[in-house]
């Protein structure tokens, strides 16, 4: 049986995950800054495809793995098109998502990715990805005011029962769920005003896709599998190439 090793190598954690081909097992998450190795749980693999945005953990994990990864760029059989004046500058983790999303739900569509950065990806009614919107991260934002203030400080990030804060860790958490939704409702209300894009479906992804998503209407699904997803479709579309 076909055993193929999805990696999805982020600025925070890298994934690992094995598929079939045709459903995708136990995620097995790492901080990407205490990679050691490929972990134990993914036992044996027959091939990998690998994502990776950081390039010393790419590094690492070539040296690691015991077979040449498919490694993930614009120059593979994405199964999709790409309309971009620079391709290499398109993270591998946002084709990923590009071709997961086609594949899951239809489009136009808009993939909203809650990581370090919030990514916004687009792919044209052509199935063509022609680019998106970069932003700061939830986690990145409630950092930073620890790191730059005296007294502020770091929290764990939950939906405020109020939106008038009764201590300083609730007002900050008001600050930063409430007013990050804000973020993402006005780019995503000017990307449908983008010609083609109306009718787009949004799909969240991503750490914090669950906790943003659920007040935001336009957002009509959370799937925090979907950067493994596109990877396991870049992975049938290059082996029916190779067949």
């Amino acid at each position: 049986m076909k055993r193929i090793l999805l990696i999805d190598a982020g600025n925070t954690n890298t994934d690992f995950a094995i598929t079939d081909g045709r459903r995708i097992g136990r995620i097995v998450s790492v901080p990407t800054a205490r990679l050691a190795g490929i972990p134990r749980a993914v036992g044996k693999y027959t091939a990998v495809v690998l994502a990776s945005v950081v390039p010393a953990a790419t590094r690492k994990l070539r040296c690691w793995l015991s077979m040449v990864p498919l490694e993930v760029s614009a120059d593979c059989n994405l199964g999709i098109g790409i309309r971009y004046p620079n391709q290499k500058q398109i993270g591998a983790d946002r084709l990923a998502n590009a071709v997961g999303v086609v594949n899951l739900y239809r489009e136009p569509a808009i993939v909203v990715d809650f990581g370090t950065a919030v990514t916004f990806d687009i792919v044209n009614s052509h199935r063509e990805y022609v680019g998106g919107v970069i932003a700061p991260g939830l986690a990145a934002m409630t950092d930073y005011l620890h790191e730059h203030t005296a007294l502020l400080p770091q929290i764990d990030l939950r939906e405020p029962k109020s939106v008038i804060g009764k201590s300083t860790v609730a007002a900050m958490e008001v600050g930063a769920v409430v007013g990050y939704r804000g973020l993402v409702k006005e780019i995503l209300a000017a990307l449908r005003r983008e010609s083609g894009l109306h009718r787009a479906v949004v799909v969240a992804t991503g750490g914090y896709g669950n906790l943003i998503a659920q007040k935001i209407p336009a957002i009509q699904y959370v799937n925090p599998q979907l950067t493994l997803e596109g990877l396991r479709f870049i992975y049938l579309h290059n082996s029916c190439e190779s067949n």
